[in-house]
């Protein structure tokens, strides 16, 4: 059964480049309702245990250097659908094949640097926004 909320980070490069505002502006276009959200930045050993799933992948290294390169913005969000629309309006990973419109089609620069982040399944979304946001800090 698909809930209704899903997790998001707009990555370093995005915040980097001055997107936060429009990002969010795109978001609450969508029709997401923001519920939890905070301005961070992860240390290295954060970044590792938050990908801790891609530890034998070969890109883990280079992904955790970059996701504790500068601040992010952390955020969980609400809608009917909340993992399949959210996917939608973020696009495919590599912003060249990004649908014209899309979060990364807009604002990523590569495959690497692509903006946002979107949880890939409800069981996802609720353990990565409880890796940042306690009970307290959702509404």
């Amino acid at each position: 059964m698909a809930t209704n909320r899903t997790f998001t980070m707009i990555k370093p490069d995005a915040v980097n480049n001055g997107y936060i505002g429009a990002i969010l502006n795109d978001i609450v276009e969508a029709g997401f309702k923001i519920v939890a959200m905070k301005y961070t930045h992860l240390t290295g050993g954060t970044a590792g245990a938050f990908y801790a799933v891609h530890k034998e992948r070969p890109f883990y290294k280079d992904l955790v250097a970059f996701m504790s390169s500068g601040p992010i913005v952390a955020a969980i969000l609400e809608k009917e659908n909340a993992v399949e629309d959210f996917r939608k309006l973020i696009g495919a990973t590599d912003p060249s094949k990004a649908e014209a419109g899309t979060i990364r089609n807009k604002y990523a620069k590569s495959i690497e640097a692509n903006a946002v982040h979107g949880s890939d399944s409800d069981e996802n979304a609720a353990i990565e926004g409880s890796f940042f946001f306690s009970a307290l800090e959702q509404y």
